[in-house]
């Protein structure tokens, strides 16, 4: 969003929180889609009309984020600022560079905002009035929630009986779905060329069971890497997004008979086991042991079986935690959802 750097600032204290009420709700991030995806996750359920702000700190103060303080130029009251106006009753943050936010947004309201925030800051926890972090992280404490899986707002849309995309729809059923992560900013999972004619390999095995087989990748897919995997892909059925357009990724979910998903990202997992899908996880090599712990878990728990070379469609139980979330948030809050 744009930011003013008008140096003129208005404190407001934020309304006390009456159970019954509208809430006013903030989602503070800087943008990233992984702390996007869970913010607005919890945020809508708590409140639709919730208010989403981008932080944008200057290189100075986004380099001692979390520690640091607020950048001046976007410190609560500035007029154009993402901490513009009387603060809200919530605010829902994550990511390293928005920590800071909340610390200014809890004082200038004089501690009536409740902070809530998603994944383990590691430092200022206490900053957090509700602190939710994945159970792989083992976060403890008297304002923490875990859960296995992540938040996400995908709920009413694999609900829905809205039809799919026309790319979707197109293919013949049953379909297999590929779901792709990538490298991550701490490096050492191989996306490697290897790795994609490997994987193509396998997943080609697989999809004979089914008349599609529909490929996403993420933001974070080397290009090689998919590029080599659609080459040495064996399908008459054969769908690849090719980033152009609408990403068809909730309607892969929704209308797939089985999904094939990478095991570097837990937010791809989390919303994969949301789906009535039969879920089968792909471990690329170096994944960190976080990852393989959960990955384990789900398994042992039958939600979800790791990928070899099949994919037979099984009976599960859709998983997502973004309600129990919510509903934790609600009660140790004081509130109950609003009246129709």
């Amino acid at each position: 969003m744009p930011v003013s750097r008008s140096d003129k600032t208005v404190n407001v204290p934020a309304a006390p929180i009456k159970a019954g009420e509208n809430l006013r709700v903030w989602v503070l991030t800087d943008g990233k889609i992984g702390d996007d995806v869970q913010c607005l996750g919890v945020a809508s359920a708590l409140d639709p009309a919730f208010e989403k702000r981008v932080v944008d700190p200057r290189p100075f103060w986004a380099a001692l984020a979390p520690w640091g303080p607020v950048d001046p130029a976007e410190r609560p009251g500035r007029a154009g600022g993402p901490l513009a106006g009387p603060p809200p009753a919530v605010a829902v943050i994550s990511g390293r560079r928005a920590i800071p936010y909340g610390r200014a947004l809890k004082k200038a309201s004089g501690g009536a905002t409740k902070i809530v925030i998603l994944k383990d800051p590691r430092v200022s926890r206490g900053v957090a009035d509700f602190l939710w972090a994945p159970a792989h992280d083992r976060v403890s404490g008297a304002n923490s929630f875990s859960t296995l899986t992540s938040p996400h707002g995908l709920a009413a849309v694999l609900a829905s009986d809205a039809p799919p995309c026309e790319a979707i729809a197109s293919l013949e059923k049953p379909m297999l779905g590929l779901i792709l992560g990538g490298v991550t900013a701490g490096g050492g999972i191989d996306y490697s060329v290897a790795a994609a004619e490997d994987l193509a390999q396998r997943v080609s095995d697989a999809a004979k069971e089914y008349a599609s087989l529909a490929v996403t990748p993420s933001r974070r897919t080397p290009p090689a890497f998919l590029e080599a995997l659609k080459r040495a892909i064996v399908h008459d059925g054969l769908f690849a997004w090719d980033r152009q357009g609408a990403n068809p990724y909730a309607d892969i979910l929704k209308h797939s008979g089985a999904l094939i998903v990478a095991g570097d990202s837990h937010n791809m997992m989390s919303e994969a086991l949301a789906s009535k899908a039969a879920v089968y996880i792909w471990r690329p090599n170096g994944l960190a042991a976080k990852m393989n712990w959960f990955i384990d878990t789900v398994a042992g728990e039958g939600s979800a079986r790791i990928f070899e070379d099949s994919a037979p469609v099984f009976a599960r139980r859709p998983v997502d935690a973004t309600a129990e979330i919510v509903a934790e948030i609600r009660t140790r809050f004081g509130l109950v959802p609003d009246a129709d």
